[in-house]
């Protein structure tokens, strides 16, 4: 691994791992159109930020997250080794997490908090899913300082998460609560709820 490769525009750059970022939208909305409710967008209301979750937010999104896809297009693959092995396998599992958690939302009702499929797993598998993404982008291409970045964002949206949850508490009070309480943040198997 290198600190800074080499940058060159390639087809097999880091780029084709990371597509899906500034295609997530239209991806969302074709995933809608074929099994969900046609909602989509209406579900994914925005968590009131405070000042700083504000700053954080606009950093994350369009300084980090953005960039990261543009450094990807000059960020050579490194093919044929063990570390494009492991951080395409990382790539792939996240993509897969991905979808099914956008398939999982495109089932629930609007107005229902999100606690089936991979959400019985995880309250933030699209986030988590992300992070397979960036980590294995990083790997792939052999990049320190990918890695660094995908890290820094990985640690930013961590921050944010607390501010969805925030919302969500707010929206659907005890529901989410106890959500909460059997469902782990990241990733885990829920804890079974006693009583009737």
């Amino acid at each position: 691994m290198s600190l800074v490769p080499e940058f060159e525009i390639g087809l097999w750059n880091a780029w084709i791992l990371t597509l899906y970022l500034p295609l997530h939208p239209l991806i969302m909305m074709l995933i809608d159109k074929v099994v969900g409710t046609g909602d989509m967008f209406k579900k994914m209301e925005a968590p009131a930020y405070n000042k700083a979750e504000k700053i954080i937010s606009i950093f994350s999104n369009f300084v980090l997250f953005f960039g990261l896809f543009i450094y990807s297009v000059f960020l050579p693959l490194q093919l044929g080794t063990i570390w494009f092995y492991i951080g395409l396998a990382l790539c792939v599992l996240g993509m897969i997490a991905w979808t099914i958690a956008i398939v999982n939302i495109a089932n629930i009702p609007l107005g229902e908090p999100w606690t089936n499929g991979l959400y019985r797993f995880s309250r933030h598998p699209m986030t988590l899913s992300s992070f397979l993404i960036f980590i294995g982008a990083g790997i792939a291409s052999a990049s320190w300082l990918f890695l660094l970045l995908s890290v820094v964002l990985i640690i930013l949206f961590a921050i944010l998460i607390s501010a969805e949850e925030r919302h969500c508490l707010e929206k659907f009070g005890d529901t989410y609560r106890n959500y909460m309480d059997r469902t782990p943040r990241w990733i885990g198997i829920a804890k079974s709820v006693t009583g009737g």
